[in-house]
């Protein structure tokens, strides 16, 4: 028995094992289905509502900065988040409470939940002004735990922590480290909770239609989850099958070389 029959049925093996993990290239990049195009977009960023357990940065500015000082004391509240770069990020804020309430300085507690940030700007700039407390105050608000997560067959599965309030589901895939080979583009899934209800959206990355989607802009808690495609499940099906084989042969043909060079 010569080498190269020894050889030819582990070759065939391997070879068999590579082609069948080869993936159809038109599945691993968007809009496969697209040609050149304009798609006129009007999609607005949607204003996240604030809800209780979520954080808030308020400063406060006027002419007066003496009189400003106490609406800018630190807050003992603080939010930790996980950054896009897997660290953790803790910044003081204004913790809602399970009521949807804050209490800010001299007004006391003040209902915040259900709105949006500009919504509490414009309520306490006019809270300040009718309590004689400033004159022209500018009030800033920011939700300091917008954060969307992005889980499934993507490169790094993550919480991203968005602090411009404003993200849309390319980059937050992006941030993740993109879609694997094994993604399935056309059947991405986001998972948004309104009014105490989970709604689950299905998304196709291959249609331009994206792009003019409620869903293209993501608010803040929103779940991206990217569905493993048939290839995966097959190719790991096949190697768990195949691979037994392949060490067996292996292990086959060291006996035999060891005993052929014993020979000699």
């Amino acid at each position: 028995m010569t080498y190269r029959k020894l050889l030819s049925p582990i070759t065939t093996v391997v070879f068999l094992l590579i082609l069948s993990s080869c993936a159809n290239v038109e599945k691993t990049v968007y809009f496969a289905n697209e040609q050149n195009a304009a798609v006129v977009s009007n999609t607005p960023v949607p204003e996240t509502l604030i809800q209780p357990n979520d954080i808030l940065s308020i400063s406060v500015s006027s002419m007066n900065p003496t009189a400003t000082v106490i609406f800018n004391m630190p807050n003992t509240s603080y939010v930790t988040a996980s950054s896009a770069t897997g660290g953790t990020i803790q910044s003081p804020g204004y913790l809602v409470n399970p009521t949807g309430y804050i209490t800010f300085p001299v007004i006391g507690d003040i209902k915040v939940s259900g709105m949006t940030t500009n919504q509490v700007r414009a309520m306490l700039s006019k809270e300040l002004v009718d309590r004689k407390l400033l004159v022209d105050p500018i009030v800033m608000v920011r939700q300091l735990n917008f954060k969307v997560s992005v889980i499934g067959e993507v490169a790094h599965p993550t919480v991203v922590n968005v602090p411009s309030e404003k993200i849309s589901l390319l980059e937050a895939l992006g941030m993740a480290g993109d879609i694997t080979i094994y993604g399935r583009k056309d059947n991405v899934m986001v998972i948004r909770e309104e009014n105490g209800t989970k709604k689950i959206t299905r998304l196709n990355l291959n249609s331009n239609e994206l792009f003019t989607s409620q869903y293209y802009y993501l608010k803040s808690n929103d779940i991206v989850y990217v569905e493993a495609n048939k290839a995966k499940a097959t190719s790991s099906s096949q190697t768990m099958q195949v691979l037994p084989v392949v060490l067996s042969a292996l292990s086959f043909l060291a006996i035999i070389l060891t005993n052929v060079s014993f020979k000699k």
